[in-house]
């Protein structure tokens, strides 16, 4: 814990069974205010399905998962954006025929509470709220450097800079907790380099904590505080990222690899 702050988010005895599957098996977990934390593993390792939890789009077959102290095991997915939660996807989730900022917009419905007659006639309560809505979304566009394409369609942007836009919507929801799943899969060099300096100015100027599902080792141990690694549903490794990499579990889960110095090559 951070002095007397709760876990951002925690996960106890967490378990997802499908059928006859265990999708995820006994997860224990705590992420803690301010970190930036990663959950690594192979393809099929249960990862989406932790995260899936972890955003309420799927409730545990067992134990409690709890965000900011409270008890969220079993609330419906769009109670968690009130709460501060917020979340992208590995596949892209924008409106490609609307622009940049129209798509960033729409992540601050759940921030706005005013009534329809005042939305209606746009005046007192709605219309400030509207218009502080529309100057934090200009905030957002300038903090990820696409001033020059806010007004484009979305869907005639490159791959990178829509994944861009739906961080962007993301952070329009003001979240306190930031999930990203495989945020660089797909992307080059270069975009991926833009996106792990976004991660870290998101923490740093915005005071926002960052759980990541990654693919990419080099992202995860140049800016992660802390990764968990799954492998067949079950954490078989957790710690620093120099943890990590030099632990055989890891490697062999990865690799295939079992004893012997080559067990110790980091990932």
């Amino acid at each position: 814990m951070n002095g007397t702050s709760p876990a951002m988010l925690e996960m106890t005895g967490v378990s997802k069974r499908f059928g006859g599957l265990d999708a995820l098996a006994g997860i224990d977990l705590t992420v803690l205010p301010g970190q930036i934390y990663s959950v690594i593993g192979p393809n099929g390792a249960g990862k989406t399905t932790l995260f899936n939890m972890a955003s309420c789009l799927l409730h545990p077959t067992t134990g409690r998962i709890r965000f900011q102290g409270e008890d969220i095991t079993g609330l419906p997915a769009h109670a968690l954006s009130a709460r501060g939660m917020a979340r992208t996807f590995q596949n892209l989730a924008v409106f490609k025929h609307e622009s940049v900022i129209n798509n960033i917009l729409t992540g601050m419905h759940a921030q706005l509470s005013t009534g329809i007659l005042g939305a209606a006639l746009f005046w007192g309560a709605a219309r400030r709220a509207e218009i502080a809505a529309r100057e934090a979304a200009e905030e957002i566009v300038e903090f990820l450097e696409i001033e020059t394409i806010r007004d484009v369609p979305v869907g005639t942007l490159s791959y990178g800079l829509q994944k861009r836009v739906e961080l962007g919507r993301a952070l329009a929801m003001r979240p306190r907790l930031l999930l990203l799943d495989e945020m660089v899969s797909g992307m080059n060099q270069e975009e991926t380099e833009d996106i792990a300096r976004f991660i870290l100015d998101i923490r740093e100027e915005r005071g926002i904590t960052v759980m990541m599902i990654e693919h990419d080792m080099g992202i995860v141990m140049d800016i992660s505080d802390h990764v968990t690694v799954l492998n067949f549903g079950r954490k078989i490794a957790e710690g620093t990222p120099a943890d990590v990499s030099a632990n055989p579990a890891v490697v062999s889960a990865y690799l295939g690899l079992t004893e012997g110095p080559a067990a110790r090559t980091p990932v």
